[in-house]
């Protein structure tokens, strides 16, 4: 093992605090813990070590073993080998922040080709590089809100429909702020319409918040409330899952001044949780007001093509108290990957997923609606994500699924209580049409037990 602090540095470290010996910086710690008894296994050796830690990963089942249905966030899809491989070469993996541009530019043109492929996606004008996940881009929207309009607009009314840990991770970002978020229930409409949110508006709003397609998988036109939000003065963000937007309206249509997202559709592994990516993108006239990092193109000397990172002078190290916020990591390895994926499917690749996910969606919620107490709840359009109202609870169904191997959906009762013994099913491009069909057959089996 290398130990880099010799005698000599020791003796001056000491000396420098007034001690002799490294014992004396620990006189005010009890005897009795100093030295406790440790109950720990006996030593292993590094084979002996990798051979129980084998052992143990064995008893973790994964979309590998299992044939998965379960969304609301995060989704099985199929990942090309070149994204991993560009993300394991060494200028990459080990990157830091690129803050010197004469030895970043492999770094900082990756981040330039981001933004540029997610504002396009978006149907934004400009896009940060980036988040830690959707929950956190999510947050930053509300604090970007507040502070464009100095403080002097502290409501913020945030979809029911909106991921609840979305939510979650708003409430916590801003308690004991004089932020006041509103429009949530704790009893939710299935059938509820986002314009139902537009009575919460008033001269106060700052931000109006909703998802695209909804935690629910449906799908809004969501102009008017747009227009609603203007008219009070308002700034509108929604929350979109970006690779639904190979095939929808991109949400810049809907005139939305902030679009936020989570990019683990984009080429990220489901990985037990993470890390993810959370998307910003918003238009050019708040971009002095967003959290995150910005790399622009531009020409040196020579009359070269480079690229910087520009406007920095909002990051935290520099503006501190008038920061927008206090996050200066991004996951700049998770947004390279995104690039790789986006760049390998192109505008063609990214349709044809989509329409995948999208076709094979409603072919299972068919099915399942055939089945005698089940009933799909489809009186909204939706994109890959359904809701089920089930004849037994989601827990009893989703474990005799998990015996016959199907990771069944998520049980929608554990955030809304309205919709108890009701399911949301996810269906991508990874599920074949056995899948879908062993899935329903199971449905059924499970109802007759």
């Amino acid at each position: 093992m290398y130990i880099p602090h010799t005698d000599n540095d020791r003796e001056e470290m000491l000396h420098a605090v007034g001690v002799k010996e490294i014992e004396e910086l620990f006189t005010d710690v009890p005897s009795a813990h100093i030295f406790p008894e440790l109950d720990i296994p006996p030593a292993l050796t590094e084979m002996e070590a990798v051979a129980h830690l084998e052992k143990i990963s064995q008893s973790n089942q994964s979309v590998r073993d299992l044939t998965c249905f379960l969304g609301a966030g995060a989704y099985n899809h199929f990942t090309p080998a070149a994204v991993d491989s560009i993300m394991r070469r060494g200028e990459f993996l080990t990157a830091y922040t690129p803050y010197q541009p004469e030895i970043s530019q492999g770094t900082l043109q990756a981040i330039f080709d981001y933004q540029s492929l997610v504002a396009t996606l978006t149907g934004m004008e400009v896009s940060n590089a980036s988040h830690y996940d959707g929950a956190t881009a999510a947050a930053e929207a509300v604090n970007m809100a507040y502070a464009n309009f100095r403080g002097k607009k502290s409501r913020v009314v945030l979809s029911p429909a909106l991921h609840p840990q979305y939510r979650e991770t708003i409430r916590t970002y801003t308690r004991g702020s004089v932020i006041d978020i509103v429009g949530e229930t704790d009893g939710i409409d299935p059938h509820g319409d986002p314009e139902d949110l537009i009575s919460f508006i008033d001269d106060n709003t700052a931000l109006v918040m909703v998802q695209y397609p909804d935690f629910f998988g449906r799908i809004y036109d969501f102009r008017k409330l747009a227009e609603a939000a203007h008219e009070k003065g308002a700034l509108i963000s929604i929350s979109t899952n970006p690779l639904s937007l190979g095939l929808l309206t991109p949400p810049g249509e809907f005139n939305a001044d902030i679009v936020t997202g989570e990019g683990q559709a984009l080429g990220l592994p489901l990985s037990y949780g993470g890390p993810y990516l959370g998307l910003f993108a918003t238009r050019k006239k708040f971009v002095r007001k967003m959290a995150g990092r910005l790399a622009g193109e531009t020409v040196d000397v020579n009359g070269q093509r480079g690229f910087v990172l520009t406007l920095t002078a909002r990051e935290q190290h520099i503006r501190r108290e008038k920061a927008t916020s206090n996050i200066c990591t991004n996951q700049g390895l998770m947004a390279l990957a995104s690039t790789v994926y986006m760049s390998m499917l192109g505008k063609g690749g990214l349709r044809e997923v989509a329409e995948l996910c999208y076709q094979k969606a409603h072919y299972a919620a068919k099915q399942i609606n055939s089945l005698p107490n089940y009933v799909v709840l489809n009186d909204t359009p939706f994109f890959n994500e359904f809701m089920v109202r089930c004849p037994y609870p989601v827990d009893k169904i989703n474990q005799d699924l998990l015996e016959r191997e199907i990771l069944g959906g998520y049980d929608l009762g554990l955030e809304y209580v309205s919709l108890k013994e009701h399911m949301l099913i996810a269906v991508t491009e990874m599920n074949s049409r056995q899948d879908i069909e062993l899935l329903v057959s199971t449905l059924a089996e499970v109802s007759d037990d």
